[in-house]
């Protein structure tokens, strides 16, 4: 929201502000208007409405404040939110690209590996962010039940999410070379193979997975592509959207909704009843 403060105050100020130093109280109604028109032009929908979202929040805190009357406040405030949709973002991991990237990490059979299996676990079996993937503790997980207790979420939610099947092997089995001391369960490893109990950084994760994607020969995909995958495949699965939502750590059921990548699968398979009669044939 900070940077969303900041492009709005230099639009503005014609660059001379910044979200600290901008003078929020002094904006009207016409101005306002003109950063939405601003926005809409250049942003996805979304983002613009975003940025929105924070103009409105400085300027109701203005309000609060007695920096603005309420007249203005209102005025400035009656805007429109930005229409259109876009294109869904990131991409879907199939089932058999993840069993590829979790063949390489048994192939490879290193401690390094161990660890990316269970990384990829959090990811796509748990649905986690990168963020929260790293701020699992050994004490967060129940090795008895697969019950995984995500502390710091996004928002500052803290919520449980359950880690099954193959998940749960995988988390178990880097569990026991990373051995019961505590602190973080993700743990960066050395090239010679030794664990130094600390935070892997939400960089790393990245980094891990663009390496795994590689040596697996899977497409490129980002740490949240696996939750995509997560949400849109229990989705396909038929599990209850309210129950994804929980999972997912998400405070509004549209969200989750907005994972759903069923829809394009629809819409292929009944572009695949057409028949186009083309014929082959040979140029010149």
């Amino acid at each position: 929201m900070k940077a969303a403060l900041d492009k709005i105050a230099r639009q503005l100020t014609s660059r001379r502000a910044d979200a600290k130093t901008c003078p929020w109280a002094q904006v009207r109604y016409q101005h306002a208007q003109a950063v939405r028109t601003a926005l809409a032009a250049k942003l996805a929908p979304a983002t613009a409405n975003k940025h929105l979202a924070a103009l409105r929040g400085v300027l109701r805190e203005a309000w609060r404040l007695g920096l603005v009357d309420a007249e203005n406040y209102r005025r400035a405030t009656d805007l429109e939110a930005v229409r259109g949709t876009t294109l869904l973002a990131g991409r879907e991991l199939t089932p058999g690209e993840l069993a590829s990237l979790f063949r390489a990490c048994a192939a490879e059979s290193t401690m390094s590996a161990l660890r990316d299996a269970a990384l990829l676990s959090l990811l796509y079996g748990a649905g986690l962010r990168r963020s929260e993937a790293v701020s699992v503790d050994l004490r967060d997980y129940n090795a008895l039940t697969g019950e995984i207790v995500v502390r710091r979420g996004k928002g500052r939610n803290a919520r449980i999410v359950y880690a099954t099947n193959g998940g749960r092997l995988a988390i178990d089995a880097w569990v026991r070379s990373r051995g019961r001391r505590g602190g973080p369960l993700l743990c960066p490893v050395n090239k010679a193979g030794r664990i130094s109990v600390r935070r892997m950084t939400d960089q790393a994760v990245l980094y891990r997975v663009r390496v795994r994607a590689e040596a697996a020969g899977v497409s490129p995909f980002t740490p949240h592509d696996c939750r995509r995958s997560f949400i849109s495949h229990l989705l396909d699965a038929g599990a209850d959207l309210v129950a994804i939502q929980g999972l997912a750590g998400h405070a509004d059921i549209s969200t989750t909704a907005r994972y759903d990548r069923r829809g394009e699968a629809a819409k292929r398979k009944a572009v695949e009843l057409l028949h186009v009669p083309f014929v082959r044939f040979s140029a010149g």
